[in-house]
């Protein structure tokens, strides 16, 4: 069974730092992109940012400049390093990732995500 955990989430006063890590498990033969959602309370979900297989990158506009994803293919790894944190980042940080496993299945997977809280 594929599946994808957060971990790196908690609570931090603005200007702060926090880094999310994210693991693919399971038979898996190829990850294909890697993104990260946030939502916040009463608020749609955003993209954040999204990583290519070749590491190319993007970011909502909100987050270029303090944001940085990347990826660790050998280890099935995605990170989320933030930078600069505001209160409005207060959010839950979802990982997701379109995964092929072993038997050739197509997963769009997703993690159950955490809880990233940035104190003013």
């Amino acid at each position: 069974q594929v599946q994808l955990v957060e971990s790196g989430g908690g609570l931090v006063q603005s200007g702060g730092s926090l880094r999310l890590s994210c693991a693919a498990t399971g038979s898996i033969l190829r990850i294909y992109n890697m993104d990260w959602y946030r939502q916040a309370p009463g608020k749609q979900r955003e993209l954040v940012a999204s990583i290519t297989s070749a590491g190319s990158t993007q970011y909502a506009d909100s987050v270029k400049g303090r944001f940085t994803i990347s990826r660790d293919n050998a280890k099935r790894m995605v990170y989320l390093q933030m930078n600069s944190l505001k209160p409005e980042g207060t959010a839950v940080y979802s990982c997701t990732a379109r995964i092929i496993d072993a038997t050739y299945a197509t997963h769009d997977s997703w993690g159950r995500g955490t809880q990233v809280t940035v104190s003013s």
